[in-house]
């Protein structure tokens, strides 16, 4: 059996050789990537970006002859110095034709030294968490999609019989009832009684019949009007939404004395990084409060918190005293 995918691919391109092309050039946009990452924001981290490598990382290798071994031929013109039949000596290394003085950049001159591409969120985590040797277990959290559950949601008009809502039922029948006047079941036994004592003495038979009609008036009416009409009944809805809910706060404690060098910063950076990350994807909000402390601690922005450099001892415990004062103020 032949099996022809003739589905198109995203974006008009493509995947098998995209997959191929990122085969070739993993250790270069390995390499690319953490760039890219030093100079994200750790929210805009877990987003589609652009990448750029260079040109020499992306040149696909090619088999060529070695002009130095083998037995060529080559029609020349002749000149003063040589004639038909004569034998030219092999230059020495293998040299001779040229070649290769043309290339961009020769002479001082700017040419084309970057390939500039864009990779999905999936290829970039794929790359960026490639090396910190996780476990397998850490990298597929990552992609765990939300679950979803149940919550009320109002009323619909229709649904299961399990779903039906009393309470709200007989309110709808009360306020049918009340606003289309239905006779109330004492004022028909009232009159019943009236009626009853009327007929027990020599009643007005004018007077008693005009009562007669009123009671078959009332009955026929509180017939017309049910008491629970099927307009009334109200079942509870439910609609699925996303868990959890809640809102987080993620606190970056950074020491930036002068014993923190830029690759201690730099796997601080990556490390918060894949913290957000796992936790955008379990909560809808997530706060970041970047505190960072040399001997007295401080609140600060992102830029500040990994790019400005402070003097100082080291105290960590002064951080540990500004994030409580964070968290109980807020």
């Amino acid at each position: 059996m032949h099996i022809i995918d003739r589905r198109l691919n995203p974006g008009g391109k493509s995947l098998a050789n995209r997959q191929r092309f990122l085969r070739r050039v993993r250790d270069v946009a390995q390499r690319a990537v953490r760039e890219a990452a030093r100079e994200k924001d750790i929210k805009d981290l877990g987003k589609d970006g652009h990448v750029t490598v260079p040109v020499d990382g992306v040149r696909e290798p090619k088999f060529t002859r070695n002009p130095s071994t083998g037995v060529q031929d080559h029609i020349l013109p002749g000149n003063k110095t040589y004639i038909e039949g004569d034998l030219i000596e092999r230059p020495p290394g293998g040299g001779g034709g040229g070649g290769g003085s043309g290339e961009a950049g020769d002479g001082g001159q700017d040419g084309e030294d970057s390939f500039r591409f864009v990779l999905t969120r999936e290829e970039f985590l794929e790359l960026f968490l490639e090396d910190l040797e996780l476990p397998d277990l850490a990298k597929r959290r990552l992609a765990v999609v939300e679950t979803a559950t149940l919550r009320r949601a109002g009323y619909t008009v229709s649904g299961s019989p399990a779903n039906l809502s009393i309470g709200r039922t007989l309110r709808n029948s009360l306020s049918r009832r009340i606003a289309l006047k239905r006779p109330k079941a004492a004022e028909t036994a009232a009159l019943e009684e009236e009626i009853r004592a009327l007929e027990e003495s020599e009643p007005d038979a004018a007077i008693l019949d005009e009562m007669r009609a009123e009671l078959e008036r009332l009955r026929t009416r509180s017939h017309r009007i049910p008491y629970v009409d099927p307009i009334d009944l109200r079942y509870r809805r439910f609609e699925p939404y996303p868990r959890p809910v809640a809102q987080a706060v993620m606190f970056c404690l950074m020491d930036v004395s002068g014993s923190m060098t830029e690759h201690m910063k730099d796997l601080a950076k990556r490390f918060y990084i894949l913290l957000h990350i796992f936790l955008t994807r379990r909560y809808k909000h997530v706060e970041i409060v970047f505190i960072r402390h040399t001997d007295h601690a401080k609140e600060v922005d992102e830029e500040t918190f990994f790019g400005s450099r402070e003097t100082g001892g080291t105290l960590v415990s002064s951080a540990l005293v500004e994030m409580k004062r964070i968290i109980a103020e807020r």
